[in-house]
């Protein structure tokens, strides 16, 4: 990141999960903070928490499947923001189907949430990214042991992990690079897989040796 480390960090798929304690963990080190949701009561009741606490915060509600409207949010929170440290992307779509009774259309649906939009968000975001800022991504078990009953959650995170890796490649030769956490078990209120815990985790994965950095990193057993 940069030397000052006074960038400003986005939020993709931001809620009162692993994204609202990153964003709460990365305001309390006076980061100015931008929000994208689809959900308006949560993003909202996130960006006054965070106000709250003394955090500059911009949130936009938005689709992050609607192309378009993904990228003016971008935007948006680009020129309202200044420069990008972070982009954390976090959206998935869970729809309890199994194999057989999943549609087409649905998994394209849900992988175009979980896995296209990285690409959306992260594009957008670029012109205001620079050589030390970091792409991060909530990844899961699932990417290795999907839950039949929800088939399309696997295919999501076995896409994102893919894909954040050749981005890391290709955003490499412009001195950013991108890291997906592997989550090894349950999100659970309290303990390691706790919502504070793996975002300490994901913080911690920003802050890699350049020499020694890693596309993906798991977390827990």
């Amino acid at each position: 990141m940069t030397e000052t480390g006074n960038g400003s960090v986005i939020v993709a798929g931001a809620g009162p999960g692993v994204s609202g304690s990153l964003a709460r963990l990365f305001g309390s080190e006076g980061r100015s903070l931008g929000l994208l949701g689809v959900d308006e009561e949560a993003l909202t009741d996130l960006a006054m928490e965070l106000r709250e606490a003394g955090a500059h915060v911009q949130a936009r509600i938005v689709d992050l499947t609607d192309d378009a409207a993904a990228r003016a949010a971008v935007t948006s929170l680009g020129e309202a923001l200044g420069p990008i440290d972070v982009v954390h992307f976090n959206p998935s779509a869970f729809r309890e189907k199994d194999p057989l009774h999943l549609t087409p259309d649905e998994l394209a649906h849900d992988v175009a949430l979980g896995v296209g939009s990285l690409l959306t968000v992260v594009q957008a975001a670029l012109p205001f990214m620079h050589p030390g800022s970091r792409v991060t991504v909530t990844g899961s078990m699932a990417a290795d042991k999907p839950w039949n009953r929800a088939a399309s959650l696997g295919v999501q995170k076995a896409g994102l992990r893919n894909l954040v890796k050749s981005l890391d490649d290709t955003l490499a030769e412009h001195g950013i690079r991108a890291v997906t956490l592997t989550v090894n078990g349950t999100l659970a209120k309290e303990g390691t897989f706790s919502p504070d815990q793996v975002a300490a985790a994901i913080r911690a994965a920003v802050d890699q040796p350049e020499a020694d950095w890693q596309a993906e990193v798991p977390y827990g057993d």
